[in-house]
């Protein structure tokens, strides 16, 4: 299956977890696509799981949070592709904290790569978009944006916000064209998932409830790749406006 046949990717975040997946699994479908990442040497790493479709892969290094290395480095990757056919805001970030002790700082990191830097790489990436009147962009929201995950109150408002932020692109450019959509995704294993800074006396009875009802527990990044894969094609031609859930159940 091939719907990405000559179509021009962008994914952020490519350089582990969900990101890497979703560029493998496009490059598999045979887009073009340009991998964006703050980390080179995830992006090398994936890079190498490429194996032949590296053809198709470019990579290019990336601090999402920073207005000028947006401009620069990944307008510089749009226009090596020649134009942009989709765009997969896969970056971000999780910490935990108590609210009550959070810093500002704390609290304007996770929001300047999350939030910001989604809306700074959309920004950038509308031109081209609407420029092929069929664009789309997969930004990722999260479980938390709409079910209590305790200490993480900073990450679920940047991902709420980016549900909103999404709904709102949908509208403004539908009539040119333009598909806007999130994955929420849960209970899915990534690096963030293994190590979301929880805090030393975490009461783990509040976490009861983040299981996924399907499977034997966590599942592997590809699971939400596939459902970008499906978003982000002509089969996902009618969805806009919208978020998809994808937690195994969790949150039921």
């Amino acid at each position: 299956m091939n719907r990405f046949d000559g179509r021009r990717i962008l994914v952020t975040g490519a350089g582990s977890g969900i990101g890497r997946a979703t560029v493998l699994r496009l490059l598999e479908e045979g887009g073009r696509v340009a991998a964006a990442d703050v980390n080179e040497e995830g992006l090398a790493a994936t890079r190498e799981l490429a194996g032949k479709t590296a053809e198709r892969l470019s990579t290019v290094t990336v601090d999402i949070s920073d207005e000028e290395s947006v401009r620069t480095d990944a307008g510089g990757a749009i226009e090596e592709l020649g134009g942009l056919d989709v765009l997969v805001n896969a970056a971000g970030i999780l910490d935990s904290r108590h609210t009550e002790t959070m810093t500002l700082e704390f609290w304007n990191r996770i929001i300047g790569v999350n939030l910001t830097g989604t809306f700074l790489v959309t920004r950038q990436a509308l031109p081209a978009l609407l420029a092929g009147g069929s664009g789309v962009v997969v930004n990722f929201s999260s479980t938390s944006a709409s079910f209590a995950h305790p200490y993480m109150a900073a990450y679920a408002a940047t991902k709420g916000g980016i549900q909103s932020f999404t709904h709102a692109i949908a509208s403004e450019y539908s009539k040119q064209g333009l598909r806007a959509v999130c994955v929420a995704p849960g209970s899915i294993s990534s690096g963030m998932t293994h190590n979301p800074g929880l805090p030393e006396d975490t009461d783990y009875s509040l976490l009861a409830k983040l299981s996924p009802m399907l499977g034997e527990g966590f599942a592997g990044p590809e699971t939400v790749a596939g459902a970008i894969a499906m978003l982000a094609s002509d089969d996902g031609a009618f969805i806009t406006g919208t978020e998809l859930r994808i937690d195994g159940g969790t949150h039921m």
